[in-house]
This record gives C-alpha cells, sequence and structure tokens, in this order.
C-alpha cells in the first residue's frame, strides 16, 4: 500500500475547518470564489459514526426522504439499530418493518460483518471505501458519503453523485455533464480539500435551482 494511502490527512472538526478550506478553494480556482460569494457560509455537515449510519444508508437507497424516515423510525421503535438486533432476528421481521427483501439482506450482510468501526475512524479514505464496499449493499458513493461527513475527512469526493456532476457542469460551464471518472480527474486539483469543494458545489448546486425556479 502506497504512503498515500496510508495517510488519513486533515480531519474536518468545526466550521473553522470549512471556512479554511473555502479559502484555500477560493484561492486555487476563482469559479469557486464565484461560487462561494453566492452560497455564503458553507454548512458543516457532520453526522454520527458507527453502524447506525450505515444501516440508515441502506434504508435511504432508492426511496424518499419520507419514506426513509419512516421506516427508520419503525426500526428505531422495535430496537433494530444494532448489529445484535439484526441478527436477532430474520428476513420477515426485518421486512414487517418496512424493508424490502433485498434491503433486509443488506442490514444482514452489515450486520455479519463485524466492522470495527473504532479503526476505521484512523483509516484513510482509500482503506475506509475498501472495507466498507466489501459489505453487499454499500456501493462507493455511500463509503465516500461516510468518509466525508461521519469520519469528517477533508480530502474525499464522491463522483457519482448526479449532483455534484451536474453543479460541475454549471459552475465550470462545461458542455455535458462529466461522467463519475472525469470528474473523480476534475477533482484532484482540488485536493487536499475535496470534501469542501463537494459542499461547495451541492450549495451552489441549491442555489441554481432555487434561481431557475427547480425545487
Amino acid at each position: 500500500m502506497s504512503d498515500e494511502m496510508l495517510q488519513v490527512g486533515r480531519i474536518i472538526h468545526s466550521d473553522a475547518c470549512v471556512t479554511e478550506g473555502c479559502e484555500w478553494l477560493a484561492a486555487a480556482e476563482p469559479r469557486f470564489a464565484h461560487a462561494l460569494e453566492l452560497t455564503g457560509p458553507l454548512p458543516l455537515r457532520r453526522r454520527d459514526a458507527g453502524f447506525g449510519q450505515l444501516l440508515s444508508a441502506i434504508v435511504s437507497q432508492q426511496v424518499s426522504v419520507a419514506s426513509a424516515r419512516a421506516i427508520w423510525a419503525r426500526l428505531e421503535a422495535a430496537g433494530m439499530t444494532t448489529p445484535e438486533a439484526i441478527l436477532s432476528t430474520d428476513l420477515e421481521g426485518l421486512r414487517a418493518l418496512g424493508l424490502s427483501r433485498q434491503k433486509a439482506t443488506y442490514a444482514q450482510a452489515l450486520a455479519a460483518e463485524g466492522i470495527d468501526f473504532d479503526a476505521l475512524r484512523e483509516a484513510p479514505t482509500p482503506v475506509v471505501v475498501e472495507r466498507l464496499t466489501a459489505v453487499k449493499g454499500i456501493g462507493v458513493w455511500t463509503a465516500e458519503i461516510y468518509a466525508m461527513f461521519s469520519l469528517g475527512h477533508a480530502d474525499v469526493f464522491a463522483p457519482g453523485d448526479l449532483a455534484l456532476q451536474e453543479a460541475a457542469r454549471l459552475l465550470f460551464e462545461l458542455d455535458e455533464r462529466p461522467k463519475e471518472r472525469a470528474l473523480r480527474q476534475m477533482a484532484e486539483a482540488w485536493s487536499p480539500w475535496r470534501a469542501v469543494a463537494a459542499r461547495a458545489l451541492w450549495a451552489y448546486y441549491h442555489v441554481r435551482k432555487q434561481r431557475e425556479g427547480i425545487a
């Protein structure tokens, strides 16, 4: 494993970290300076880390926010948000709480994986992504988002995110929305603050869509 992969890098702990990243991006790329003038201060967006956060990500796949919240509320009420609880029931028990058969299978796979979440806190992004995507039902996007918001990694990006792709198209005036591979390459120029660049692009996307009258 390369030295780069063994380095965790900066961790975003506070709004001050996000501000530092914004200042760096604005100095490095005029288009980010323009975007940040429109968006104003960016949110910290830190989340909890651990099994529950990844289970919530599985619940949220391909359903509306309202549906995901309703299913999660049922899981919480039933005490089904820990590996032990998930493994103590069967697929039908999980389906009765609102999970599809596929998601119930994913939940059980995650619970059975025995991930050392404390160790992941000390792991660099490539290791985090490799470890999480080994679990059935967790893709690269989910793993990168987990590294970004649950672990606070400052130099991780999620180029498979459609909103980031569209925001990059708008901000950089591209002819078409960049695909995941192309956007990953673009984002290399925003290192070591790629996670702040992602926050800026999401915020810029929101501003542009509001101006266009799209919720």
